[in-house]
């Protein structure tokens, strides 16, 4: 898969509300999905995949004013490294974005980074329960979620403690994602003004991504979630992600046009 820079530069907004559902997953079975160069990304030998269930408000291109436009959102997405310049990158490759905003779907890949799919989403949020669904209109997204404010993580995480956890998410804050063709990459870095998360007590959680016969596989298990509320943030656009192969086939390249340059 080709690599190739979003259009735009940066994008404002809100968080009004940000769920990270966690899910611990063979890395193998995750290195199947994945394009290169990316590789999963582990913690304690499990690779990390889950969904972010996202509601946007303000977002508009850096230094326009507010359009007053909220969105649903939903990414089912896969923690990820790779290598450049000799040095370690963490994010996320997101294998699949679902949104209620008409305004996303038409200007995805353009305005937003990636293809999208139109879904319709339930939600119930009051200070003490949160209740979501999401159903895409093509029936491959189908999303229950049920959960309450927590003191702290399930004891079967695999994050020794939450501050463990919130900093493996806030590294890991660039996220590439297909384009509508799907032969490109287009990516973007999410930066927060204040970056806060508080983890959840999950009563219920259901993905087809993660049900039997699913791309993740039946034989992941959920980790834990995470919720986040109204943070301001910013979108910047990320660059390809170079790799040391690709500098070795740019040398290898040059060389052997240089070579032939060379002869009579």
């Amino acid at each position: 898969m080709i690599a190739n820079r979003w259009p735009l530069t940066r994008l404002d907004g809100v968080i009004e509300r940000r769920i990270l559902v966690n899910f611990r997953v063979d890395p193998a079975r995750l290195a199947l999905l994945l394009p290169p160069p990316f590789a999963p990304q582990t913690v304690n030998g499990y690779g990390m995949a889950g969904i972010c269930l996202i509601r946007l408000r303000d977002v508009r291109p850096s230094g326009l004013p507010s359009f007053g436009l909220t969105s649903e959102n939903a990414a089912h997405r896969i923690a990820v490294q790779w290598r450049a310049d000799g040095v370690a990158h963490s994010g996320v490759f997101i294998t699949r974005r679902d949104t209620n905003s008409w305004l996303t779907l038409a200007a995805g890949g353009r305005l937003f980074p990636g293809a999208h799919h139109r879904a319709k989403f339930r939600v119930e949020a009051t200070p003490s329960s949160l209740e979501l669904s999401v159903l895409s209109d093509d029936g491959l997204t189908d999303i229950e979620f049920s959960a309450r404010p927590a003191e702290c993580l399930p004891s079967s995480s695999v994050f020794a403690s939450l501050a463990e956890a919130s900093r493996f998410f806030e590294v890991g804050a660039i996220g590439f994602s297909p384009d509508n063709a799907g032969d490109r990459l287009q990516g973007l870095q999410l930066r927060t003004m204040d970056w806060r998360v508080t983890p959840l007590d999950v009563a219920y959680v259901h993905s087809t991504f993660f049900a039997p016969g699913g791309p993740m596989g039946a034989d992941a298990e959920f980790d834990s979630a995470l919720l986040m509320r109204n943070v301001a943030c910013h979108w910047n656009a990320c660059p390809p992600p170079k790799t040391d192969s690709d500098r070795r086939r740019r040398r290898t390249t040059w060389g052997t046009t240089r070579a032939n340059s060379l002869e009579p």
